[in-house]
């Protein structure tokens, strides 16, 4: 089948069309939403001016589409960028939040499209295990939950970080995947890249909620 992923340069998302991919679908199309709410109840906003160079790593054709960030405009934008697509399906990176699975699912049925989640309702631990086998590598770069500090920012996550995040899911009640806004990632590497993405801190935030890092390309991005 022909697919478009919905792709916001993190984990859970390279991961989905990844796995499409080896199941021998055809994932030509990127699809990002950008909500001008960074704290979009939808879609994941941070670094999102970096997912055309990640596109172009990975031999994708990327489409992007604005949004107001509200949850209708959000949705609204998707249908609008899907309806132009000559594909069969649309991908998403959704593992464990009724919302945005409902909400995507909905969109697609409203227009014909069949909707695939491989991720949905994976044991977390064992997913986050997966993905560092099969070769995704990402950084944290937006920490919100009791354990992840600043020192999370920009970390790799890798097999030992991975295993402190179950252990902080034990301790803390955390996700460790992430899914319930805890972290979120930038890939710079996955079997779906030509070449690894090579990037510099631009700037790093820290406040009593969390705290979220900029990146840009080595050598400027814009």
């Amino acid at each position: 089948m022909r697919l478009a992923a919905l792709f916001s340069g993190g984990k859970d998302s390279t991961y989905a069309a990844f796995l499409m991919e080896q199941q021998g679908h055809e994932v030509d199309h990127l699809l990002t939403v950008l909500p001008s709410d960074p704290d979009s109840w939808v879609f994941h906003t941070p670094n999102l001016h970096l997912v055309p160079e990640m596109a172009r790593l990975m031999g994708k054709q990327l489409h992007q589409v604005r949004s107001d960030g509200s949850e209708e405009g959000d949705l609204g934008a998707l249908r609008r960028v899907l309806e132009g697509l000559d594909v069969d399906g649309a991908v998403t990176g959704a593992i464990a939040s009724d919302y945005q699975w409902d909400r995507i699912n909905g969109v697609c049925e409203a227009i014909g499209l069949r909707s695939f989640s491989p991720l949905w309702r994976k044991d977390q631990a064992t997913l986050m295990r997966d993905m560092v086998q099969a070769g995704v590598r990402s950084v944290l770069v937006k920490v919100s939950a009791e354990g992840l500090g600043a020192d999370w920012l920009g970390r790799e996550l890798d097999e030992r970080a991975t295993e402190q995040l179950v252990a902080l899911s034990q301790e803390k009640g955390i996700n460790p995947s992430g899914e319930g806004g805890e972290y979120e990632t930038l890939v710079l590497d996955s079997p779906l890249h030509r070449r690894r993405m090579r990037v510099v801190e631009r700037e790093r935030t820290m406040t009593r909620d969390g705290g979220r890092l900029v990146l840009e390309l080595e050598g400027g991005t814009e």
